[in-house]
């Protein structure tokens, strides 16, 4: 996990995002800093706007105003002067690949075999032959415990099993940053801890992770930073043994008190 939060290893960036959906403010100027090697999890309730953050980091949502830097990028944008122009989707989908992002769904290709869906986007998307996306493939589900699983299909497989495919397929592509949207909301209860492990270990290895979570326990071990979200704003960050633990928003402590 990151012991430093010096700006200079900022790697994503939002300031004052705002999102609406017609005359609903989902987002209301959302300010957050991730730095290299960190874990930030995201808490609040449902509808607080945690997930729409999420996918407005890698451009899945368009902000109405402000901007998220991931490096030196503008997500979504370039910039000429003060004036934000949209990018085509070649130039956005080249701005994804540094990017990895792990749904509630698993959204697997279901006519494929475990070790294919891993492989698919490094030889369809970077062109990586292959015999080295296949080499690069059986590591990853090595990785995620589930190589004696690589001709499986995922009707084959459990939820758990496939969410583990799904954060193998996101690192086959070398993502700088990891985005996890609620993985385990889908599960049920006695799969959990196997997805969560194998976050655990990610976390370990030094991966840059945001992560939208209801998992109090998983935030409270891995994460260097946890964010109370609620009504489109970061109420409160800090880490984990200061926000879930003596929280100094009312609405924290009201919202720990209840999931708690």
């Amino acid at each position: 996990m990151c012991a430093t939060t010096s700006i200079e290893r900022a790697l994503v960036r939002a300031e004052s995002v705002h999102k609406s959906y017609g005359d609903l403010e989902v987002l209301r100027g959302v300010d957050l800093e991730v730095h290299r090697g960190e874990v930030v999890c995201l808490l609040g309730p449902s509808g607080s706007g945690k997930s729409t953050f999420l996918r407005c980091i890698n451009h899945l949502e368009q902000v109405n105003s402000g901007r998220v830097w991931v490096g030196d990028e503008v997500i979504g944008y370039r910039q000429q002067g003060n004036q934000l122009h949209e990018l085509n989707e070649r130039a956005i989908a080249r701005q994804r690949r540094r990017i990895g992002m792990v749904f509630q769904k698993f959204n697997l290709f279901p006519h494929m075999t475990a070790l294919d869906n891993v492989m698919d986007a490094p030889v369809g998307v970077k062109r990586v032959p292959r015999g080295e996306a296949r080499e690069r493939a059986m590591s990853l589900l090595t990785r995620v415990g589930l190589a004696d699983k690589a001709d499986a299909y995922p009707r084959q497989l459990s939820g758990g099993q496939q969410q583990r495919i799904a954060i193998a397929r996101a690192l086959a592509m070398e993502p700088d940053l990891m985005l996890f949207d609620e993985p385990t909301s889908a599960l049920d209860p006695e799969l959990v801890g196997e997805v969560l492990d194998v976050m655990k270990d990610l976390a370990r290895s030094g991966l840059t992770m945001i992560v939208v979570t209801h998992e109090i326990a998983f935030a409270r071990e891995v994460a260097d930073r946890v964010a109370f979200m609620d009504g489109g704003e970061v109420l409160e960050i800090g880490p984990p043994s200061e926000v879930l633990v003596t929280p100094r928003h009312p609405r924290t402590r009201s919202f720990l008190a209840r999931v708690l």
